[in-house]
């Protein structure tokens, strides 16, 4: 499989919304879409005041869309989302793939669909769904171990190669995406961190304003306990497995050289 890697929202503080593209033997999926045309088009409604806490940029041309279109595909081969989460800056790009089929995590959707406390209110934006996308649920009951994680594997549609892992903690059921390249794994870990240096085995440390940021995590406990596991992921099967993340731009620069 090959992948691309895409800067679909540039925010505040240099960080980057870094989606995943991949190319199976008959689709196209994308992990996250990050900011879509509808946010840049009607910012007011489909991001909302938050769009000024993360310093959106809101650029057309960082649209997963016009990415996909830029790369000489067609939109409609993307067949498939997986979302590591639903806010906003990880969904907005949703209604500008009407034909795709949605995979989230059951406790991810339960939290966004049906009654979020306030601090849920200000991630999730509903109406940047409101299109009536196609969902597919997943659930981590009967999934297999990857590496020391359960592993959710009961992706309908998806080939056996791109897995959905369970990271819990930045919400409630936030998961990350494992991918088997044929050359090592690629772990998109979404925010379960937002600095590599976080996950580094040996000396971990994570900057003080970056920790402020982290007190917004809806679970700390298991956001924590999941960074101490990526970090002996790291230690342990970094030779296997590489790492990446939703923000961090150094970690997208080192991916597409810019």
């Amino acid at each position: 499989m090959r992948i691309h890697h895409l800067n679909c929202g540039t925010m505040a503080f240099g960080l980057v919304d870094h989606c995943l593209l991949i190319e199976t033997r008959t689709e196209l999926v994308l992990v996250d879409t990050g900011f879509g045309l509808g946010c840049v088009r009607e910012p007011g409604k489909m991001v909302g005041p938050s769009r000024f806490t993360l310093g959106a940029k809101l650029r057309e041309t960082e649209t997963a869309i016009y990415q996909v279109r830029k790369l000489g595909y067609d939109p409609r081969d993307v067949r498939h989302i997986i979302l590591t989460h639903l806010d906003l800056d990880h969904s907005g790009g949703l209604a500008d793939f009407p034909e795709a089929t949605i995979h989230v995590h059951g406790p991810e959707f339960r939290a966004a669909t049906a009654t979020p406390t306030l601090s849920e209110r200000l991630r999730y934006r509903a109406q940047q769904w409101e299109h009536g996308p196609k969902w597919m649920v997943n659930e981590v009951d009967g999934g297999q171990d990857w590496f020391g994680f359960t592993a959710v594997r009961d992706l309908p549609g998806l080939p056996p190669e791109i897995l959905a892992v369970p990271l819990a903690g930045h919400t409630r059921g936030h998961a990350g995406v494992a991918v088997d390249t044929g050359r090592g794994w690629l772990l998109h870990a979404g925010d379960a961190f937002m600095t590599e240096s976080t996950i580094d085995p040996e000396q971990p440390n994570t900057p003080f304003l970056v920790q402020v940021f982290e007190q917004g995590a809806i679970v700390r406990d298991a956001y924590r306990e999941n960074q101490r596991r990526l970090r002996e992921l790291k230690r342990l099967h970094g030779h296997q497995i590489s790492i990446v993340n939703s923000h961090d731009a150094a970690v997208f620069a080192r991916w597409t050289g810019r």
